[in-house]
């Protein structure tokens, strides 16, 4: 059975999410957010989160609020807004996000329709935990987009060469 962790970060709580969760888009087009998800979010903090699409993956990211607002913070740290390329940047990376919040009864959310369609989601919607973020996929996609053993272990030996 997959888990979900927390772990402690300097100035909060840092949600960690693990597992995959397969879903069914209901007849008004929500989601349930899985349980495992929901419930490792800190008490008493809004349970709001930040979707946008993912630049490599044909995939939604979901990040909870405080998370996209450290990430936001920090890109634009690295920006000059009298810079125009910095300034296309920025409103790019601004653009298509939606805020959604699970209702409070069963935890459905409500993703808009063009995210949806941008993903190819059909009727079931796999929530695979990334982390810090939650990515969320068209079934068939997230399936199709699994790399043999043999590839995942040339990746970390690449990846452990880098210094």
């Amino acid at each position: 059975m997959p888990q979900v962790l927390k772990a402690a970060e300097k100035d909060g709580v840092m949600v960690k999410f693990i597992g995959e969760y397969t879903v069914k888009l209901d007849d008004k087009g929500r989601l349930v957010l899985p349980s495992a998800f929901k419930s490792v979010m800190p008490a008493g903090e809004d349970m709001k989160f930040v979707l946008k699409k993912d630049i490599y993956e044909n995939c939604l990211e979901m990040y909870t609020y405080a998370e996209w607002e450290r990430q936001s913070e920090e890109v634009k740290s690295k920006l000059n807004p009298f810079n125009r390329k910095h300034s296309t940047f920025w409103r790019e990376y601004m653009r298509n996000r939606a805020v959604v919040e699970p209702d409070s009864k069963i935890g459905r959310i409500t993703i808009p329709k063009q995210l949806l369609e941008s993903i190819g989601v059909r009727k079931e919607v796999v929530f695979a935990g990334n982390d810090y973020k939650i990515e969320l996929w068209a079934k068939e996609s997230y399936e199709a987009s699994s790399i043999s053993g043999e590839e995942y272990a040339a990746l970390a030996e690449m990846i452990s060469e880098i210094e």
